[in-house]
């Protein structure tokens, strides 16, 4: 079956993926599911040597990372492997790893290696912590990347201790950070005629994202602190309880402020002295939110959304996620979208957050098995029926 594209934006390109676990998946899914050409590239079952990294196949990890993608199984560390992989480069436009990165120096798939066969070739790398430098060799996780990036430093309530994130912050953002890199590497591409070595890291990816939490260190000297629920600047901001769960509020300037005192029926708070201006209610956040805290439990979530709303304050709920994804609005965005997997049926996946208006995205294929797609990969590579088959009775594929 002749490759099919989810997208017409991305469709001319050939993507080699290398990666695993998540943030590399994560970078080439954004070009999977825009139209890219992406083979993803695996071990042969016969050598994967237990539950590869990444979770189970079938599994809603693997799922929802790998649609829109060709499988070919190759093993790298064999040399006709490395010569199947470097005939795809030949009329590949990007490769996309997240080895540490002495890895692919030792397999001889770097970047000058690769420039050398393709000028034109985009290598995407992603690492723990940079491709040089005194951690370069370390390897990178996660939840590491949100600690020495600072974001376990600010998250959780104040006294109890660093917090991870709830989801992996540094892993989506490095894949995302990738993505973008890679992009802007092909547009610069169509002017110069010559490929690049795109490079970011989780920390890198961490740090930036901490944004004006970075910059109040970095332009004012000041260290941020754990804030719990509540905005460090914006205040009322924050979780309060209902009669059947919690909502959030974001009180943020002295109009809405003025709003927010008139839903819930205390106009006398808009003049109150220790309440009036945003640098008093900064002073006195603690009286204030005990105020709202006692107003708030007497009414549902639903409830108070519906009056906050009314009155332009902004405020939402707090869901489950079984809840955001039965919400009317995330209903109508079709932030789940399903796909019919020969495996395991109609499955259902997180959508893609960004829309266009003229070019739209689909999810065209689910998630393949290992080598799904090998021989027709390497036919049109120009490999006939007995190459496949003597590099499969070796293991090479």
């Amino acid at each position: 079956m002749p490759f099919e594209a989810a997208s017409h934006a991305l469709s001319k390109y050939k993507v080699l993926d290398l990666t695993r676990v998540r943030s590399g998946p994560t970078c080439v899914r954004q070009l999977a599911d825009w139209g890219a050409d992406v083979i993803k590239i695996e071990l042969p079952p016969a050598l994967e040597g237990g539950n590869a990294l990444g979770g189970a196949r079938h599994g809603p990890d693997f799922q929802n990372l790998h649609r829109n993608k060709r499988s070919l199984t190759l093993n790298l560390k064999e040399e006709d492997g490395l010569k199947v992989f470097k005939r795809l480069v030949v009329d590949a436009d990007v490769v996309v790893e997240n080895y540490r990165p002495d890895v692919k120096s030792r397999l001889g798939i770097d970047y000058d290696s690769l420039k050398a066969i393709n000028p034109e070739i985009i290598l995407g790398s992603i690492s723990g912590f940079g491709q040089d430098g005194p951690y370069a060799k370390r390897p990178g996780f996660d939840q590491i990347a949100q600690g020495m990036g600072g974001l376990m430093s600010i998250t959780g309530l104040p006294g109890n201790g660093p917090v991870r994130v709830g989801i992996p912050i540094a892993d989506l953002c490095a894949g995302m950070l990738c993505a973008q890199g890679i992009m802007i590497a092909l547009l610069e591409r169509e002017s110069s005629g010559k490929g690049q070595w795109v490079q970011t890291s989780l920390l890198q990816a961490m740090i930036f994202m901490l944004d004006f939490q970075g910059a109040r260190w970095t332009l004012s000297g000041e260290v941020p602190q754990q804030a719990g629920n509540n905005h460090p600047t914006s205040i009322p901001t924050g979780v309060f309880e209902t009669t059947d769960g919690f909502i959030n509020l974001a009180v943020a300037g002295n109009l809405i402020w003025q709003r927010f005192a008139v839903a819930v029926g205390h106009e006398e708070w808009i003049e109150h002295p220790d309440y009036k201006e945003a640098e008093a209610r900064s002073k006195n956040r603690d009286a204030l939110n005990a105020e709202i805290a006692e107003i708030l439990k007497h009414k549902s979530s639903d409830e108070w959304v519906e009056k906050l709303n009314e009155q332009g304050v902004p405020c939402g709920q707090i869901y489950s996620i079984d809840k955001t994804f039965e919400d009317v609005q995330v209903k109508h965005l079709e932030m789940q979208k399903t796909v019919n997997s020969e495996a395991l049926g109609e499955i259902s996946l997180v959508n893609q957050a960004i829309r266009m208006s003229r070019t739209p995205h689909d999810f065209v294929k689910a998630p393949p098995e290992a080598g799904e797609h090998s021989d027709e990969i390497l036919t049109e590579a120009g490999y006939n029926a007995e190459d496949i088959a003597d590099l499969r009775a070796r293991n090479v594929i």
